[in-house]
């Protein structure tokens, strides 16, 4: 297996790299720090694995378009938060798995080879949150485009919102604090032209597909 190591801290990628070194069906085409090397890589490797380091600034979606337009490539999500939204966004963003933060060689190297065999390893919880963010997906109406100038943190907070959520749990669910939360909400209630949260909920519950649009 071919794997390229996307990562601005060299001790890192050369770290995992060495370890890959004693892994016969494991070998490291490349440690890059940048996406243009990385589109550079694609172009002219075979390569079976990026290893994306979620934990230095590098968000998510960031690399949507790697995903794209190197369907075949699988993108691993090195160091995620293993927290149901943040799991959710990993797949949207075309991601092929991840490994959580507190994750070891021996759990990695278990999960190149569940995504060399097609298969997706996650707890109880996560998979839970999975399909039911599948389930809402399927009963979406498909409704017209409307961009309300939401950030990609306000449409999580739209989201979380809608759902019930305090902001308590939301902030314990996207690792935020409550006044960052009550911030959002605010902003969220202004943007939308709302006052009250209730409205922000009835608002979603009408139109589902608001808190998944994001502000290019």
């Amino acid at each position: 297996m071919n794997i390229i190591v996307l990562t601005p801290v060299r001790l890192l990628g050369e770290g995992l790299a060495s370890c890959f070194s004693n892994q016969s069906d494991l070998f490291t085409v490349a440690v890059i720090n940048d996406l243009a090397t990385l589109r550079e890589q694609l172009a002219t490797s075979e390569i079976q694995v990026v290893l994306v380091d979620v934990t230095q600034g590098l968000a998510l979606w960031d690399i949507r378009a790697i995903s794209v337009e190197w369907p075949a490539v699988a993108l691993i999500a090195l160091g995620l938060k293993e927290q149901r939204q943040e799991v959710i966004d990993c797949g949207r963003a075309g991601y092929a798995g991840y490994v959580a933060r507190d994750a070891s060689i021996e759990t990695l190297c278990t999960t190149l080879q569940d995504i060399a065999a097609g298969r997706l390893s996650c707890p109880p919880e996560i998979s839970c949150g999975l399909l039911r963010a599948l389930f809402r997906e399927e009963q979406k109406p498909k409704l017209p485009h409307f961009e309300p100038g939401l950030t990609r943190r306000e449409g999580e907070v739209l989201g979380l919102l809608s759902d019930g959520l305090s902001n308590k749990e939301i902030a314990n669910e996207l690792c935020l604090s409550v006044p960052t939360v009550k911030h959002h909400v605010h902003h969220v209630l202004e943007k939308l032209g709302l006052t009250r949260r209730a409205e922000a909920m009835r608002r979603v519950r009408e139109t589902p597909w608001l808190a998944k649009q994001l502000h290019k």
